[in-house]
């Protein structure tokens, strides 16, 4: 599994962890034990802590857009799987912008395949991928010349 991807598991598993038990540990806490857990030797668990960080302080802002982009899902009513893998995805591409855009919601959706239920890919990728129609064209395109850029580096 890909650091990245990895790093991405730890993050989403932290935040389940954190709001299945009403957010009363501290987040940071409960991720340098799944760290610890499953991802001894991780290179950049830096990454698990800035994503964690940025969700946490944008948490409001967050849900508001979930509430937005979903107005048929009241946002206790998705799954805290869902719910969590979108607030990842959701501040990765809204808030933090380091990486493409396809990426980010390619990897929310292949986290929801993995973790979530049977329609939870589809979901978490129809929810991004409404966001991602409404980016600026610049930022859309800043992403793909990202995503060239990273390919051509391989």
């Amino acid at each position: 599994m890909a650091n990245r991807h990895l790093s991405r598991t730890i993050a989403m598993q932290s935040l389940y962890e954190w709001d299945f038990n009403d957010r009363v540990k501290p987040l940071a806490e409960i991720a340098e034990y799944n760290i610890k857990q499953f991802g001894p030797g991780l290179e950049d668990p830096v990454f698990i802590f800035d994503l964690l960080k940025g969700v946490e302080d944008n948490l409001p802002k967050i849900d508001e857009i979930i509430v937005k982009t979903a107005p048929e899902w009241p946002l206790d009513q998705i799954t805290v799987v869902d719910r969590n893998i979108l607030r990842l995805g959701i501040y990765e591409l809204m808030f933090a912008k380091s990486v493409p855009p396809k990426v980010v919601i390619n990897e929310a959706v292949e986290l929801g395949k993995t973790f979530g239920g049977e329609s939870s890919g589809k979901f978490i990728n129809g929810v991004l991928g409404t966001l991602y129609k409404d980016l600026p064209e610049e930022e859309k395109k800043k992403g793909e010349a990202m995503e060239k850029k990273k390919e051509k580096g391989k």
